[in-house]
C-alpha cells in the first residue's frame, strides 16, 4: 500500500448503501481521500462481486480502502443496526430506487431528525421530476441524453466504451458531498445532496446544446463532425496499423509539413491557414492518408514527440497495466482480489487522477473481504459477542 502522509478526510466516517458503479465510485471518491467509508452489504454479498464480461472489474475497482459489514435490512434488527451505524456517521450515501430507504427508516428525513450534522448523499438516475422513477442504467441515459448519438455513426448510435456517466456522476456526488462539508463547518448542519446518470450525460453533451444555440446548426455525430482543425483524425499507417495524429495550429501544421517533407502542401495557397484547410478537409485528408501509409505507426511517434506535436497510439485498455509512464509514476497499484476464481491475488488497478502535495493518493486498503468488518463494527457501536452471535444466527447479519 502507498499511503502519504496525511489524507485531508480522516476522521470521517461514511457509511454507504450502494452497488454497481455509480455509489461504490462516490464512496471510493471519499476513501481515497481518506475517509472511513463502511459499505454496507447485504447478507448474499455484493451481486458485484460475481459479474462476469465488462462487469468483472466492478467490485476491485470501485470499492478499495472500504470496510464491509453484512446486514440484512428486511430483519427488523438488521435495520437497526443500519440505524445505529448512520447515527455515527457524518455521510451516507445511497443509490437505490426512490423510496426504497423510506422502508428501512434509512432516509434523510429520519435519520437527520437523530443527526441534523448528517450530509446525505443520493445517487439516482434522475433528479426529482417527471423522470424520477424510471429505471435508469449509464447505457440507458447516454441513448436518450445524445450521447450515444454523438458518439456513434450516423444512424448507429453507439454507448461509450466505459461507464462514464456511473463514475461522473458518482464523482459529482462526491463534490456535492465536500462541498456540504464546508457548509457544515460554518453552519453545524448538514443537507441532502442529490446526484444523477441522466442530469450528468446533460452536462457532458452540453457543449453540443450550446452548439446549437449558438450557431443554429445541429452537432453532427462525432465521427460525421465538422472538425475545428484539418488534421485532427485517425490514420491507417504501415502494416495497417492506426495512430492519431494532430495539426490544431498554423504553426503546427507547419511544423507538420515540415517534419514530413510536405513543401508543396506548405506552398499551396488553398492550404494557408487552419480555417482553410478545414474546408478542405475533404480533398486534404485523402492526399495525407496516402502520404503517410508508407510510415509505421513506431516511426511516426517518434517524429511527433520529437517535434511536440500531438499523437496517440491506438491503445486497448489491457496494454495500459504496462504503460511505462503510468508505472513510472505510480499511476497504478496492485489491490488483492476477493472474488472469482483469482481470490488472494494482486491485480493492477488506476489510481485517482491527481495528486496532492506531489504525491499519488495511493491506497490504504485493499477492496474488502465480504463482511470483513461485522463484528468490529458492531463492537464498536457497543454490542457484546454474544449478542452479535444471536443477530447472526438469527440472520439479522451475516
Amino acid at each position: 500500500m502507498n499511503t502519504p502522509r496525511q489524507l485531508p478526510l480522516q476522521g470521517l466516517r461514511v457509511v454507504e448503501f450502494t452497488h454497481m458503479v455509480m455509489g461504490p465510485t462516490c464512496g471510493m471518491v471519499l476513501a481515497d481521500l481518506g475517509a472511513e467509508v463502511i459499505k454496507v452489504e447485504p447478507i448474499e454479498g455484493d451481486r458485484t462481486r460475481h459479474l462476469l464480461g465488462a462487469g468483472a472489474g466492478f467490485f476491485p475497482m470501485f470499492n478499495r480502502n472500504k470496510k464491509s459489514i453484512q446486514l440484512n435490512l428486511q430483519h427488523p434488527e438488521g435495520a437497526e443496526m443500519a440505524r445505529r451505524l448512520c447515527d455515527s456517521a457524518d455521510v451516507v450515501a445511497e443509490n437505490f430506487k426512490p423510496g426504497t430507504m423510506n422502508k428501512y427508516g434509512l432516509d434523510y428525513a429520519s435519520l437527520s431528525a437523530k443527526n441534523p450534522r448528517l450530509i446525505y448523499a443520493s445517487l439516482k438516475g434522475f433528479l426529482p421530476g417527471p423522470y424520477e422513477h424510471r429505471t435508469a442504467l449509464d447505457e440507458v441515459v447516454q441513448m436518450m441524453g445524445g450521447l450515444a448519438y454523438m458518439t456513434g455513426r450516423p444512424g448507429d448510435p453507439l454507448r461509450a466504451g466505459t461507464s462514464v456517466n456511473d463514475i461522473m456522476g458518482g464523482m459529482f456526488g462526491a463534490i456535492g458531498i465536500l462541498g456540504a462539508l464546508i457548509q457544515r463547518g460554518i453552519t453545524g448542519r448538514g443537507q441532502e445532496i442529490q446526484s444523477a446518470l441522466f442530469e450528468n450525460n446533460v452536462f457532458l453533451v452540453g457543449q453540443h446544446m450550446l452548439q446549437y444555440a449558438i450557431t443554429g446548426v445541429a452537432a453532427e455525430p462525432m465521427p460525421n463532425r465538422i472538425s475545428a482543425w484539418a488534421v485532427y483524425d485517425v490514420f491507417t499507417v504501415k502494416d495497417g496499423e492506426q495512430i492519431f495524429l494532430a495539426a490544431v495550429s498554423d504553426a503546427q501544421w507547419k511544423t507538420f509539413c515540415d517534419l514530413m517533407g510536405y513543401d508543396d502542401l506548405l506552398a499551396d495557397p488553398r492550404y494557408h491557414d487552419n480555417n482553410a484547410r478545414v474546408e478542405l478537409r475533404a480533398v486534404l485528408l485523402p492526399e495525407l492518408r496516402k502520404r503517410l501509409q508508407v510510415h509505421s505507426a513506431a516511426e511516426l511517434s517518434r517524429r511527433f514527440e520529437q517535434a511536440g506535436l500531438p499523437y496517440a497510439p491506438i491503445a486497448k485498455p489491457e496494454e495500459l497495466l504496462d504503460d511505462p509512464h503510468l508505472l513510472a509514476t505510480g499511476g497504478l497499484v496492485n489491490v488483492r482480489l476477493t472474488d472469482g476464481p483469482r481470490a488472494g491475488e494482486t491485480a493492477k488497478t488506476a489510481l485517482m487522477p491527481f495528486t496532492m502535495g506531489g504525491e499519488r493518493l495511493g491506497t490504504q486498503g485493499h477492496p474488502p473481504r465480504r463482511g470483513q468488518d461485522t463484528d468490529a463494527l458492531l463492537h464498536g457501536l457497543g454490542l457484546s459477542s454474544q449478542e452479535v452471535q444471536r443477530l447472526r444466527e438469527s440472520r439479522a447479519v451475516a
